[in-house]
């Protein structure tokens, strides 16, 4: 690394240290790089080429082509040749159809990536998806929990491992990746709809956060990341009794589950509301703020008293459990 400009030594070293840390490969592992061609990516790409045989991983490019806007077959074939010239793999991913009306852009771009991730990922064979999330985007992300009103968990931001994805990034600034691709003289591509501030996180990026940094005169970026990693630690531990608790109160049904009021209502409101989030998620269903509320308040409350929740269900509260099923309660054998 001391060979190489001090700004590609820089994000080597970080890498390194992050991979280390987290464990994120193993000798051996393939890894699929998702590459959209931004300088991000790139920088993601050329880092773990360089450091295939130090780490001992082989790596595959793969790019998702959203078809969202007139040139993404350019960004497509841009990453398609950087991925000859490191003789790497290359995988495309095409994405089905559009937005439907009224659905947000961004979520239904996360799904398209999402998938396209986890199916490459299964007939390749690889074992770690990396992606190229940084220290800025960590910031971003748990300024936006903060103004949305999220919890601890949205507040921790991006984990550097979350199953098979890791995030070798996340201690390399956005600067940092600037100035590595110019000391390697690369050309990333870049996308105009990351400079469209109706976009909220496109506002935090380029008027919020300077704002707030000319406002407070310091930086605020690697403080909110190290605000996170600080955070991260509360949230596993939460996460972790949770999971313990649910085992005593959550019990399966043909139809859903029952929580079992008096072992549920004793527990801390910190383990509480995380034990409902588990038992709806055995649901397959991603809890609410007002579910969680509402299943809460049934559980405090006399038997006999209903709530519907998200997506179909329905919550009952019967002499010693709080019944949630697809289907009404009194229907259960």
């Amino acid at each position: 690394m001391a060979r190489r400009p001090p700004a590609v030594a820089r994000v080597l070293e970080r890498v390194t240290a992050s991979s280390r840390e987290h464990q994120m490969f193993l000798p051996g592992d393939s890894v699929l790089v998702a590459v959209s061609g931004g300088p991000d990516s790139v920088c993601l790409l050329y880092a773990l080429h360089a450091l295939r045989r130090l780490l001992k991983i082989r790596v595959e490019v793969l790019h998702v082509d959203h078809r969202l806007r007139e040139g993404s077959a350019r960004d497509a074939a841009y990453v398609r040749r950087l991925s000859e010239r490191l003789k790497v793999p290359f995988h495309l991913r095409v994405a089905d159809g559009r937005p439907g009306r009224g659905e947000s852009v961004e979520a239904w771009g996360r799904a398209q990536r999402h998938r396209a991730f986890v199916d490459t990922r299964r007939e390749s064979g690889a074992r770690r998806v990396a992606l190229a999330h940084t220290l800025d985007d960590q910031a971003e992300t748990v300024l936006l929990a903060s103004l949305t009103g999220r919890g601890l968990e949205a507040l921790s931001g991006m984990r550097p491992v979350t199953g098979p994805f890791v995030r070798p990034l996340l201690e390399v600034s956005r600067d940092e990746v600037e100035a590595f691709c110019r000391s390697l003289h690369l050309r990333p591509r870049r996308d105009p709809t990351n400079e469209d501030p109706r976009f909220l996180r496109n506002a935090l990026r380029l008027r919020g956060i300077p704002a707030l940094e000319r406002a407070l005169r310091r930086p605020v970026r690697a403080p909110l990341a190290q605000t996170a990693a600080l955070l991260r630690d509360d949230a596993i531990e939460l996460a972790r009794r949770a999971l313990e608790a649910a085992g005593d109160v959550v019990e399966e049904t043909a139809t859903g589950v029952d929580l079992d009021v008096a072992r549920l209502t004793v527990l801390p409101r910190a383990i509480r509301g995380r034990v409902v989030r588990l038992a709806l998620l055995r649901c397959n269903v991603i809890a609410t703020a007002e579910d969680v509320a509402g299943i809460l308040d049934l559980a405090s409350g006399r038997p006999g008293r209903r709530r519907d929740l998200s997506l179909g269900l329905k919550a009952m509260r019967e002499r010693e459990y709080v019944s949630i099923s697809r289907t009404s309660p009194e229907s259960r054998e």
